[in-house]
């Protein structure tokens, strides 16, 4: 922090900063006051649903569908050897922080056998749930609390072991004594201007001996970890370097999972049951998307949410949600009755309903309006769905047919695509080609369309560098005077095709060398893709010929049953010929195959 005259440094520009570093290297340093304070920081409650979904998205990494799917396991019961199956968690979906006294009294024993009587409170910690907690269940923690983490390595799958340690440190940490933090702000004067820095040292660990809250922000929950020496007021400081840095004020950050959850907990929307579903749902529909583990909205995600809001104001309304979700834990308390709270709903959301219907804008037929003018005719542009997604259309469609691609920035606002950029000429009417993007992707298209419809793919048109690196064969194409290239499907799936695409469309499959093993079939076994992008090799005259194989064939007979061909298999990451007769059971190295 810097000061003059008691007042806060603004600094505005790069001149000022500059003046700024020119001062601040003429200077000679003084420690002016050092003011210390001692500090407790208590331990995180044990987990409840919420704060355990967040904390494994922190941590762990994990979705809230993975942790739930992981604590039900952990929950349900595993396999501890002479013990049978045993559950080694408490139920997983909960809203209360309470805690059985046995549980706390085995945690103050386990704690004060290996930790030390220091680490161990005097009181019994006690944590206040939210309100409106149902309290059916207590707060998740191990079933007991002498099966550790290292105890149970040998019986869990790796990701159920680090979820039951999160479990377990966290249930141990709750019950530990607080933690003692020195904190030193030392003050420095420069000349004219006073400096200030900050720091915390750990004096006595407490519960962060065993476990320390994840942030959002960070791996960790401890933000104040600025170790500063012990100087002594008066100590005159040498000047090491001045290092000018830009910063600039940033956006708040999009939501993680954690912080998702966090906030919707804050706002009374959901139960500890719903989150997980949320998650998985907003991705699946596909309104938004993760990038760096954030959500980031989609164009169809933000175009519902329009829609919706301007339709339902009443229903798509944070406060609605929370007071529907109090109303209901009336109802199941007995404080009010659910024909009273569902009738007072429906007449509310039946008349949006009906309004909706005569009101809201068919996104495909008529789009949804934007302030932006067509160049061509000067009416406005429209938002509307097509195969490919959203895009911009002039709303006099089809008199004027002018589109255009678009994006949002940070702050949602429609931002228009440039043109595309030209690359190359069209081989069929000699005009230009231009990036467009469909649904695979970018792909050039002839900018006679649609008198000329031809399109090529972007990985097709690098120039004579791109041509290089082409894989021609021998083979010559049957169809007209090229050579056949070897390229790969969108599966991955290599394939022979001509030079001379799209001229000439001539493709081939590229065989496995194996003669089809079916009776009098004179086909050849070549690398297909299923509808869900499994490999497989079939034969060339399907549909008459059905034969596959999961397994890559060779061409080489089977010594003890005398089978026409052999599969390459793996294990252990290491390849082999086998007999795909199951009867057989022949195997050889891969490596003496020739």
């Amino acid at each position: 922090m810097w000061r003059k005259a008691g007042k806060r440094v603004k600094i505005a520009n790069q001149e000022q900063a500059s003046a700024l570093v020119t001062v601040l290297e003429q200077a000679s340093y003084q420690v002016e006051k050092v003011e210390k304070k001692k500090r407790t920081r208590s331990p995180a409650p044990p987990f409840i649903t919420s704060t355990l979904q967040q904390e494994a998205a922190r941590k762990l990494r994990y979705t809230a569908q993975r942790t739930m799917a992981i604590a039900q396991r952990l929950y349900e019961g595993v396999e501890l050897g002479t013990e049978g199956a045993v559950g080694l968690i408490t139920y997983m979906r909960t809203d209360s922080t309470r805690l059985a006294k046995e549980a706390v009294t085995a945690a103050r024993s386990w704690i004060r056998t290996n930790l030390g009587t220091r680490y161990v409170p005097q009181k019994v910690p006690v944590y206040r749930s939210r309100k409106g907690t149902q309290d059916a269940h207590e707060a998740i923690r191990p079933t007991s609390v002498t099966r550790t983490p290292e105890q149970m390595a040998a019986y869990l799958k790796k990701d159920e072991l680090v979820l039951y340690e999160l479990i377990w440190k966290r249930f141990v940490a709750s019950q530990m004594s607080p933690a003692q933090l020195d904190q030193t702000i030392m003050h420095i004067a420069a000349g004219e201007l006073m400096l200030r820095a900050s720091g915390t040292v750990i004096r006595f660990p407490g519960f962060m001996q065993i476990y320390i809250e994840g942030a959002d922000n960070g791996e960790s929950g401890l933000e104040e970890g600025v170790k500063l020496p012990d100087l002594e007021e008066g100590k005159s400081l040498k000047l090491v370097k001045v290092e000018p840095k830009q910063h600039f004020t940033q956006p708040p950050p999009r939501f993680t999972e954690a912080s998702l959850i966090r906030e919707l907990e804050e706002k009374g929307i959901g139960r500890p049951s719903t989150y997980a579903s949320i998650m998985q749902v907003i991705q699946k529909k596909e309104y938004t998307i993760k990038e760096k583990r954030r959500f980031k909205p989609t164009e169809l995600g933000m175009l519902v949410n329009d829609l919706l809001v301007a339709n339902f104001p009443e229903v798509l309304n944070v406060a609605f949600t929370a007071q529907m979700e109090a109303k209901l834990d009336q109802v199941e308390t007995g404080n009010r009755g659910w024909l009273q709270v569902i009738e007072d709903f429906y007449q509310q959301f039946h008349q949006a309903v009906e309004r909706a219907q005569t009101e809201m804008i068919d996104v495909k037929r008529e789009g949804l309006p934007t302030e932006l003018d067509c160049e061509k005719c000067g009416k406005k542009m429209h938002i509307r769905w097509g195969k490919n997604g959203l895009f911009l259309s002039c709303s006099g469609y089809p008199t004027c047919k002018n589109s255009k691609n678009f994006a949002r920035d940070s702050k949602g606002n429609i931002q228009v695509a440039a043109e595309g950029e030209v690359q190359g000429t069209c081989e069929l009417c000699s005009r230009d080609m231009v990036v467009k993007n469909g649904r695979f992707g970018p792909f050039l298209a002839c900018t006679g369309y649609p008198e000329c419809k031809n399109t090529r793919s972007m990985q097709n048109e690098k120039g004579e560098e791109k041509e290089k690196t082409v894989q021609y064969t021998d083979e010559v194409c049957d169809k007209c005077d090229g050579r056949f290239v070897i390229r790969k499907s969108r599966q991955g799936i290599s394939f022979l095709a001509c030079e001379n695409y799209p001229r000439c469309r001539n493709t081939r499959p590229i065989g496995a060398g194996v003669a089809c093993p079916q009776t009098e079939c004179d086909g050849e076994l070549v690398e297909r893709a299923s509808k869900r992008g499994k490999r497989f090799y079939g034969c060339t005259r399907y549909p008459k010929c059905r034969f596959i194989s999961w397994s890559r064939p060779v061409d080489k007979g089977c010594p003890t049953c005398g089978n026409a061909y052999l599969v390459i298999r793996r294990s252990k990451g290491e390849e082999y010929l086998a007999c795909p007769e199951k009867t057989c059971g022949y195997k050889e190295n891969a490596s003496t195959s020739a």
